[in-house]
């Protein structure tokens, strides 16, 4: 009778280990969670490493070394964490709002961008933490030196060094006013095609604002929209050019958005040196350059002082 209770203790201490086994297994984090590196308590894990090796991949088309992706992820920790010092967050919706934009940029809907990036391994949570880091750091450093990243027109001469083209030292200001050809949402390419030609119909003999936007306002299914202002140092390169060279009076070639078919009537056009597209050039690459040292000076000063341990 010794045998079969020797048997049964001999089962029961097996299955003991086996649950034993079990449960430290599932209370053990995966390997790919494993904590690499924390930076003033705050973990960096196997997994963050993995992820942002990806998206650092994906957005340069280079891979990056582990050193790399490591100091990336411990200054997105201590970019968040300065921040909050000075009660600087970003929300949710400020991440996905930014999220979405980043998307709209791209030409895709936030679905459609989730999309991209689970083809390539990248979880959507990766790229807003990276985003969210980049929000509060932005604004912690243009709130501290707001006073040296202020630029002013000897600034914007001294960059220009006198070697900018004269004509990009003059810019223009418009009025303009917006004239949408309206196609419903799903039509297809044919309705696009026939109210481009309808749009091109009204350009062949628009010849003033006075006569035209009346002409316009009576076309079915035409809207003139509000007149807005714009300067050409803010215009992309191809409507500058094409706007440079119109006279006012006239429409603008038609061009497809998302509610029809577009153009605009110049309806006023000023000369100004005050913000042409050299220096709007010159002044960009100038704030960028002083953001860029005076963010990587202030950076090197927080990563003095924190607690950086390497597991």
């Amino acid at each position: 009778m010794a045998k079969p209770r020797l048997a049964r203790q001999s089962a029961s201490i097996i299955a003991s280990a086996v649950l034993a086994a079990a449960f430290i297994a599932a209370a053990a984090p995966p390997a790919r969670a494993q904590v690499v590196v924390m930076v003033d308590g705050e973990p960096i894990t196997a997994l963050d490493i993995e992820q942002r090796s990806k998206l650092i991949q994906a957005s340069t088309h280079k891979v990056p070394s582990r050193q790399e992706v490591l100091d990336d992820l411990i200054n997105d920790k201590l970019e968040v964490k300065e921040a909050k010092k000075f009660s600087l967050e970003a929300s949710d919706g400020d991440v996905d709002k930014a999220f979405a934009g980043m998307a709209s940029r791209m030409s895709l809907t936030v679905a459609q961008l989730t999309e991209v990036l689970a083809k390539t391994g990248i979880r959507p949570d990766t790229m807003k933490a990276r985003i969210r880091a980049q929000i509060v750091w932005g604004q912690l450093i243009k709130g501290r030196f707001q006073s040296s990243l202020q630029l002013g027109e000897k600034d914007i001469v001294n960059a220009l060094g006198g070697q900018a083209d004269e004509k990009d030292d003059i810019g223009y200001e418009y009025k303009l006013f917006p004239i949408l050809f309206i196609v419903q949402r799903g039509s297809p390419p044919e309705t696009f095609e026939a109210r481009r030609r309808d749009a091109e119909a009204l350009r062949a003999r628009f010849q003033s604002c006075e006569d035209g936007l009346g002409t316009a306002r009576g076309l079915q299914d035409v809207a003139v929209k509000d007149p807005i202002t714009r300067n050409s140092a803010d215009l992309a390169d191809q409507l500058r050019a094409a706007l440079d060279g119109m006279a006012v009076g006239r429409l603008t070639p038609p061009e497809v958005t998302k509610e029809g078919i577009q153009v605009f009537a110049v309806c006023a056009k000023r000369q100004t040196n005050s913000d042409s597209p050299g220096k709007k050039a010159a002044r960009e690459k100038l704030f960028a350059t002083r953001y860029d040292q005076l963010a990587q000076k202030y950076l090197k000063e927080v990563r003095r002082s924190a607690l950086i341990e390497y597991r």
